[in-house]
This record gives C-alpha cells, sequence and structure tokens, in this order.
C-alpha cells in the first residue's frame, strides 16, 4: 500500500541453551559440543560454555587445546570481561569459554560469583550460548539449567542413569519453585517437601501447591506460573534398540503424571563407534563423520530444536 510504514522485522532473540545430565559419563560433552557446531552450521553464533566448574573437558571434545584464559580467570577477576576468556575453535561461527578446573573450590563458588557469571554470559554478543553443565544437582547446577531458554537433560538407557535423570529434572522444578516463593514461610514448606518422609504428606508438587493454597493462597498463584513454564527437553544417548528409544517417552510421561510439568523430546541419538574413535583422536565427531548416523541424529535435534524455538518466538 502506497504510504504505509515497513515495519522492521523481529530481531531474532539471544538464546541460551543448557545441557545438563544427573549422572557423568554419558556423552553430555560430547553432545553440547556437537549441538554447537551443529547450531553454527545453520549460521548461529554460537558460544559453548564449559560451565562443568571443576571438571572441565569440553575443549578436548572439540579437538582444542587447553586455553590459556579460562572462565576461572573471571571467577577470580584475573580478567574484567568475560569476553577476555572466549576462544576461537576450527570451526566458523564456534568459538569456546573453557571451564575452571584450574580453580580450587570452583564447582562450588559464592552466590555473588555465580550471578555475575550468569549476568556476563547473556549479555554475550551471540545469536546461542550454549552451557554445558557438571553433573549432580548442586544448586550451581541446577542454578544454570534454569536460566536457560532450552534446558536440555541428556540420559543413558541405563536404570542409574534413569533415575538420576527424574530427579535431576524434580530437583530442578522444586529449585525452581523456591526462587520464585514470595515469603520465607513459603520457602520453608518447599524446603520440607523435599524430604520424602515430611510430616505434611507431600509427596509430589502438586500436594505442595496444595500445602502452599492452605498457607498463602496468593502465593500459589506464582508457584502454579512457574510450574505451568517448566519444559525441560529429554536426549537419550548411546540407544542401541528400540526400547532404549522408548526411555525418552517414559520419563515425559512420568514427568507429567508425577511432577505435573509438560516435559518433550528431543530425540535419541544411537550409540556409534564413529564418536569414539574421534575422541580418541582428540577430534570432533560430527565434523569428523558428519555422515555418521550419531552426526545425523544429532543435527536432526538441533534443527527440531531451533525450528521449535522459531515457532515459539512467532507464536
Amino acid at each position: 500500500m502506497s504510504g504505509a510504514l515497513a515495519l522492521p522485522l523481529p530481531q531474532p532473540r539471544r538464546q541460551i541453551w543448557s545441557i545438563g545430565g544427573g549422572k557423568g559419563g554419558i556423552g553430555k560433552s560430547l553432545l553440547a559440543a556437537s549441538l554447537g557446531w551443529h547450531l553454527a552450521r545453520l549460521g548461529k553464533r554460537v558460544v559453548l560454555v564449559d560451565a562443568d566448574l571443576g571438571g572441565a573437558n569440553l575443549h578436548t571434545c572439540l579437538g582444542v587445546p587447553g586455553p590459556a584464559r579460562t572462565l576461572g580467570d573471571f571467577i577470580q577477576r584475573r580478567v574484567a570481561r568475560i569476553e577476555d576468556v572466549v576462544v576461537d575453535t576450527p570451526f566458523p561461527r564456534l568459538q569456546l569459554i573453557s571451564g575452571a578446573s584450574d580453580v580450587l573450590g570452583a564447582a562450588n563458588i559464592k552466590y555473588q560469583q555465580k550471578v555475575r557469571v550468569l549476568n556476563r554470559v547473556r549479555a554475550l554478543d551471540v545469536d546461542v550460548v550454549l552451557l554445558d553443565l557438571g553433573a549432580g544437582t548442586s544448586n550451581n547446577i541446577l542454578d544454570f539449567f534454569l536460566v536457560a531458554d532450552v534446558s536440555l537433560l541428556a540420559v543413558v538407557p541405563e536404570p542409574t542413569s534413569i533415575e538420576n535423570g527424574y530427579r535431576f529434572i524434580k530437583s530442578a522444578l522444586y529449585r525452581r519453585l523456591r526462587m520464585a516463593a514470595p515469603t520465607e514461610a513459603v520457602r520453608e514448606v518447599i524446603d520440607g517437601a523435599l524430604d520424602l518422609k515430611n510430616s505434611g504428606g507431600i509427596r509430589s508438587p502438586l500436594d505442595l501447591l496444595a500445602a502452599v493454597e492452605r498457607q498463602d493462597p496468593r502465593a500459589v498463584v506464582a508457584l502454579r506460573r512457574e510450574l505451568a513454564e517448566f519444559h525441560p527437553r529429554f536426549v537419550v544417548n548411546q540407544v542401541r534398540s528400540a526400547a532404549d528409544i522408548a526411555v525418552g517417552h517414559q520419563l515425559v510421561t512420568a514427568c507429567a503424571r508425577h511432577l505435573g510439568i509438560r516435559a518433550s523430546y528431543a530425540g535419541a541419538v544411537h550409540y556409534d563407534d564413529a564418536v569414539w574413535r574421534a575422541v580418541r583422536q582428540r577430534r570432533l565427531f560430527a565434523a569428523q563423520d558428519p555422515d555418521s548416523p550419531a552426526a545425523q541424529e544429532v543435527r536432526q535435534i538441533a534443527r527440531g530444536l531451533v525450528e521449535g524455538e522459531s515457532m515459539a518466538l512467532v507464536w
């Protein structure tokens, strides 16, 4: 129409992705490195952050020597800007912030240090910041997981990993609810609910909401909103059979039934000898053998997540 104003198209919003794991040794860092590589191949400017504070190895997955400057230098204020510890990788549009394993006690950084890291990571001038988290359910790990726009949890089809993965999501949910609690009294109810033998008979988040509502009807509104907005995604790694693939669907069902949250299944990655050959050679398997089944499956996961987030922004 003549004379009409041409409105600028909305610019893509910078996103934080995180990938956690209930236990170690499940290939989480390899998944993070490969997802970052595929996102860069899709044209995204990506910074991988090794947030496994105390056990950093993401640079090895990328085939990069240990950088001279790491996240530890920023935490200890040996450098002023987080940009000063960002290093290039051999791959276009993909950069790295190596972890802080050189800092004694790095896995237990103080609250103000954590807030500073999160704030500066959020301000990086890229399209996607991908956080590779440590294993376990410490508050620091949960907080890095919860700050993300896209929160991924990796599991392998083994009982201990599945149990730890479910426990990780439950712990993250309760941590999220606690941070949203408006009063100390409500926080005490949430803390008590974490004890499976609590005297209030709270066995699930829905029981928790009912207990909070009895004490403070206004507070429960914020907690219900947090419950509704928590959407973790599962990735099942090292699958070998159709039964292994089904683990992701089972976890999604368990989250809906027992936690009252809408999780989703981002995809599965088959066990692939190409991965371990690349690891032994200190090469990124997705780049070394992009046509391998595992590399193609990670590519499909990356594309699905990007397209899903684009649709979310439109709506």
